[in-house]
């Protein structure tokens, strides 16, 4: 037996855990709707939040600032200053009407992990970093604040609006970031020595295996695309059933082709997840319908390929129906295989602890794809209860953010050589 695992064992509370879900706690106070967890990127609680882990960071005795895209960075120096940074953390922004623990835990655990490793002498600095626009929720972009430190970061993002008319570059200025600046935030070759996430689960698979933690083996391609059916608006009462060109009906056809097409593809998924209906009235016609359009596959070549079968099916349907159809793809991220050497660390450190994590591929995204570009990322699933999330159920254990985070600490402290 470890001594980490016996330090758990004797201690009247996890003591990791228990440090953990109070940062979590805390934070989840910040949210822009009175009643439930809404934290939209660039918005007043994403700063809140943002300002609140800064002050953590800082307490925790890292050197810590919120960059040019929003991101909350701290880090404390290795052995000698400038060597390259393992970096430990998530994102601090959610979807509308979230859970608590999708990218907060990330973040609270690899604070906890920096402040138990402070004053150790190690081959590589500590970054902790809070993302901020992991979730894609508010704006048309993908894994923007990662992916400005990976230099991918697309300058047209800058001019996407949300829903109110609001342009990014104008939400960011307001925010006290710095559109000008992040082309400056991309990280050198070398810089980075690796990056480790600790996320939820988001499924049901560790909790049927009753095991607090897997490790990810990859995570899967995904295209999301803007659609728009165009029709003709007209009065409900007075036009025939078979003169209309009724734009919501020829997009239930294809929402429902989009479900039998992905139940086609082993291992894929396809979901339209909104509609807009204009003008929107009892009485009226619908003139048009814009939609959501998300697919997912492990492999890039099923993906791309039932991408184009779902374009073609709704093409079809529109030229039936007599009424347009336009597809905008914003989002392309292929798969990502996670570093083998990473898996293996995060695996010994598991076991160290007495559990027996498996080895389970990621079917959200998460900004370890933009971070795998950078260097070794690897991830750690937690178990959540019912795998709900993206919903205040969410639900994770007080003792599982305890393993969870002592298999980080263990991991870092096994890449940096010392002694559990």
């Amino acid at each position: 037996m470890t001594d980490a695992t016996t330090d758990a064992m004797t201690e009247p509370t996890p003591r990791l855990g228990a440090r953990v879900m109070a940062l979590i706690d805390d934070l989840a106070h910040h949210t822009d709707e009175p009643g439930r967890l809404t934290r939209l990127y660039l918005s007043p609680a994403h700063r809140a939040t943002a300002d609140a882990v800064l002050g953590l960071m800082r307490a925790a005795g890292m050197t810590a600032r919120i960059d040019a895209a929003g991101s909350v960075v701290g880090r404390i120096e290795g052995r000698e200053p400038g060597l390259p940074a393992l970096v430990l953390g998530s994102h601090i922004d959610s979807v509308v009407d979230a859970g608590r623990y999708d990218g907060p835990l990330g973040v609270a655990a690899g604070l906890v992990v920096a402040e138990e490793l402070r004053g150790a002498s190690l081959p590589f600095a500590i970054e902790v970093v809070a993302f901020g626009d992991e979730e894609n929720v508010r704006f048309p972009t993908s894994l923007s604040t990662s992916k400005a430190w990976a230099g991918q970061y697309r300058s047209e993002w800058l001019d996407g609006c949300d829903a109110a008319g609001t342009p990014l570059r104008e939400a960011l200025a307001a925010f006290g970031g710095d559109p000008a600046g992040i082309p400056a935030l991309a990280r050198r070759p070398g810089e980075i020595a690796g990056y480790l996430e600790i996320h939820i689960e988001q499924g049901p698979a560790l909790e049927a295996a009753v095991q607090p933690v897997g490790v990810v083996s990859g995570i899967v391609g995904l295209t999301r695309a803007r659609c728009t059916v165009t029709g003709e608006a007209n009065h409900a009462g007075t036009v025939p059933m078979g003169m209309r060109r009724d734009a919501l009906a020829a997009a239930a056809e294809m929402a429902l082709a989009v479900e039998r097409l992905g139940e086609g593809v082993a291992g894929a998924v396809a979901t339209v997840g909104s509609l807009t209906v204009v003008p929107g009235a009892v009485n009226v016609i619908a003139g048009r319908v814009d939609f959501s359009l998300d697919v997912r596959a492990p492999e890039d070549a099923a993906r791309r390929g039932l991408f184009e079968a779902i374009e073609a099916a709704c093409r079809a349907v529109a030229r039936r129906r007599g009424v347009g159809f336009s597809c905008e793809t914003f989002m392309d991220n292929p798969a990502v295989a996670l570093d083998p050497g990473l898996q293996a660390a995060l695996d010994r450190a598991a076991r160290r602890l007495g559990h027996a994590p498996l080895l389970l591929p990621s079917g959200a995204t998460h900004d370890a794809v933009a971070m795998a570009a950078l260097g070794p990322s690897a991830m750690l699933f937690v178990r959540c209860r019912g795998g709900i999330s993206h919903n205040p159920a969410e639900s994770i254990t007080l003792e599982d953010a305890d393993a969870a985070t002592r298999v980080l600490l263990g991991t870092v402290r096994d890449l940096a050589g010392l002694p559990d």
